[in-house]
């Protein structure tokens, strides 16, 4: 495991820096799972309370991304002022009171209140993990450390599917209870997990004042090297930072802003969710049958969970921007070759699960494995949490609208033209990536806030 995270350097698996990331980064595993879970619980319960699709859009399937941008939105408060380490133990709390509420649901209103909840916690998550994560971690490291996070999300979408298509096969109609019940299994682990975990160095320095805790922080992280001259660049960079006042949108901040805002929309208009969300309909509509389309989405999990581990090799090696070349290159002809086959009505055989294992394949090697890392890095230090909570917004907002109108999309529409507007969104974003996506591989935090957002 230690290879796939450090090509710099052997190190040992108990290395508190590797232990804290992945006590970290499990909760990219709730994340995953909750996102992906919902999928096996998509029909039956749309069955049982009689919804419309609408309906079933609304108060179902898009009910936890609502929360998902609430938490987002809100969740910068308690990452700056609690702390990012209490704000993680909240997030725990809220997977596992998710988990369960969900699962005893007596109608879709209580189910869709629960579901939120959970949402709420993802939200939040996808903000203080990887701040927390970025701010441990050095800057040769941090691209594989942060991307750990993401590797947890692919690894919770893989075992939501495997556990859905053990739990469908085994249990009868009320298989979706136990489907999203047992997310409270991974939440007590993770939340038990963090007891083990310090608060981060660079909070306690520019949020208490602490920096004889922070030195012991950092002390735990490398012990070679000099922890007095990385508080002296840590406050450096914050004084520096004060001398301007600037808000948060201002003009110092519009290149990050921007960056945060297009990298997490084009991370949306790939189509991953719609897939996600959606895959055992889709498969079902390529003439599998309901039980093949279960093990084929599982299948799906699977080669994304290999490709964003090998996009956690690359990041540090290549950089972000090749590798989000590479992925849109993958989009593009995945994305193509579907929409044409379903205006062709060729739609049998291996083909449409072939191609959308291309499709996350290259979404695991790319924007899967880039986009958390990448907005981790741009902001600076005191609006670190802020800008992850925009991106984390934006990310949220465009993929709850998108799970929100899904069903009525393929309730009037095939997959033809919905695949190709997404092939489209990728051309669009090959030219985000050629002519205003910085490189931030090996450049300290610091270094990128003098660069990224310099003093008027």
């Amino acid at each position: 495991m230690s290879e796939w995270i450090q090509p710099h350097a052997k190190e040992s698996l108990m290395s508190p820096i590797l232990k804290w990331s992945v006590f970290v980064a499990m909760a990219g595993f709730l994340f995953g799972f909750d996102t992906a879970v919902i999928s096996g619980a998509d029909r039956p319960v749309q069955e049982l309370w009689g919804l419309s699709d609408l309906q079933h859009g609304l108060l179902i399937m898009s009910m936890a991304l609502w929360g998902t941008v609430l938490g987002a939105i809100f969740g910068n408060w308690p990452t700056d002022r609690l702390g990012r380490r209490k704000t993680l133990f909240a997030i725990g709390v809220l997977y596992f009171v998710s988990a369960v509420g969900s699962a005893l649901a007596t109608d879709p209103f209580w189910f869709s209140f629960f579901r939120l909840i959970g949402g709420f916690g993802v939200g939040m998550s996808s903000v203080a993990a990887p701040a927390y994560i970025s701010e441990i971690a050095p800057a040769e490291r941090r691209g594989n450390l942060v991307a750990l996070y993401q590797f947890n999300v692919v690894f919770g979408i893989f075992m939501a599917y495997v556990s859905n298509a053990i739990l469908g096969s085994l249990l009868g109609a009320d298989a979706w209870r136990w489907m999203v019940g047992i997310e409270a299994v991974p939440a007590l682990i993770y939340t038990l997990a963090l007891f083990k975990v310090p608060e981060s160095p660079r909070w306690l320095i520019l949020n208490r004042q602490d920096t004889r805790g922070a030195a012991e922080v950092l002390r735990q992280i490398d012990a070679k090297r000099d922890i007095d001259t990385q508080i002296e660049e840590i406050q450096a960079a914050d004084r520096e930072d004060n001398k301007v006042h600037s808000r948060f949108f201002s003009r110092r901040y519009r290149l990050p802003i921007t960056l945060a805002f297009l990298i997490a929309f084009f991370n949306q208009f790939t189509g991953i969710n719609f897939v996600l969300y959606y895959a055992p309909r889709i498969l079902e509509s390529a003439q599998l049958g309901a039980s093949a389309s279960l093990l084929s989405t599982a299948g799906i999990g699977l080669v994304m969970v290999i490709f964003t581990m090998i996009g956690m090799a690359l990041i540090d090696r290549f950089g972000r921007r090749k590798l989000m070349y590479i992925g849109s290159v993958g989009y593009i002809i995945s994305l193509s070759i579907i929409s044409h086959a379903f205006f062709t009505d060729n739609l049998g055989g291996a083909l449409i699960p072939l191609q959308l294992c291309l499709f996350v394949a290259a979404h695991g090697i790319s924007q899967g494995t880039v986009i958390w890392v990448f907005i981790s890095e741009i902001f600076p230090n005191r609006e670190r949490a802020r800008g992850q909570s925009l991106g984390s917004f934006t990310h949220w907002f465009f993929a709850a609208a998108i799970t929100l109108v899904t069903p009525w999309v393929l309730s009037v529409f095939n997959g033809g033209p919905v695949f190709a507007f997404f092939a489209f969104m990728m051309v669009l974003q090959i030219v985000f990536v050629a002519f205003l996506m910085p490189e931030t591989k090996g450049v300290s935090l610091e270094k990128l806030q003098r660069k990224l957002s310099p003093q008027e």
